[in-house]
């Protein structure tokens, strides 16, 4: 995840969407999803939006993520259908809960996967000065969306260590291996968010001039047909809503 956001936006090639555009997808099926609503047309617009994250995945070649998405959200789906039924008690609550939480809050988290997986730190800030965001909120956001995969790929390398020391959960030590592993990350925590801040500095985030930037963006077609599902899906929403 974090290599394809950390890239500068010279050397990698465009992606599908403007950063815009993915934006207002996440908005839009982050809201309607977990917005709930069950009208006719709500029946059709939700699953629609569902299975957006899991097209833009295929066409952007994702296909270990596209493959991680269908997985967990049919299994979460297909869950709630065949083994509530069947159970009573406690563990039907407990399905009920997971099966419900999990299909809603999932298709949002895959739309924000693919904005990150898929946007580079130039494209965002480009994006957020083409929408005159301020700047006491775009940089707080840039520098939020390359710490958590900084953190990712840090986490990985602490485990990768601890591997080839021989610490895990089923070696007999998982305590020491829970030592290891967090003290190291908490400690790396600190260091990524002042590396993050000085790197901000450095170039030049928060300066009274405006920026220049090398990576283009801008709409296309598909930019189109991602507004005009939104536009639709919004509208029919807040029909439903007001109709309900």
């Amino acid at each position: 995840m974090a290599k394809e956001f950390l890239k500068s936006g010279a050397d990698s090639r465009k992606s599908l969407l403007d950063p815009r555009t993915k934006i207002l997808l996440v908005i839009t099926i982050a809201a309607i999803v977990l917005g709930g609503g069950s009208g006719r047309r709500m029946n059709v617009i939700r699953p629609a939006l569902t299975a957006i994250p899991f097209v833009l995945f295929l066409l952007e070649k994702k296909w270990r993520l596209a493959a991680a998405y269908a997985f967990s959200y049919g299994l979460a789906y297909w869950g709630g259908i065949f083994l509530i039924p069947v159970t009573a008690g406690f563990c039907n609550s407990l399905l009920v809960a997971f099966c419900g939480i999990f299909a809603k809050f999932m298709p949002g988290i895959a739309m924000g996967a693919y904005l990150m997986n898929t946007t580079t730190v130039s494209e965002f800030m480009a994006a957020m000065e083409r929408i005159h965001l301020p700047q006491k909120l775009s940089i707080p956001l840039s520098v939020v969306f390359r710490f958590f995969p900084t953190v990712r790929e840090e986490y990985g390398a602490i485990g990768d260590a601890m591997r080839m020391r021989g610490i895990r959960f089923g070696g007999g030590k998982p305590f020491r291996m829970l030592e290891y592993r967090l003290i190291p990350l908490m400690v790396s925590c600190v260091k990524i968010g002042d590396e993050l801040s000085a790197a901000a500095l450095t170039r030049g985030l928060g300066a009274p001039v405006k920026r220049t930037n090398i990576c283009r963006i801008g709409f296309g077609v598909c930019d189109a047909i991602a507004m005009i599902i939104c536009i639709i899906s919004i509208f029919l929403f807040l029909a439903d809503k007001f109709a309900g």
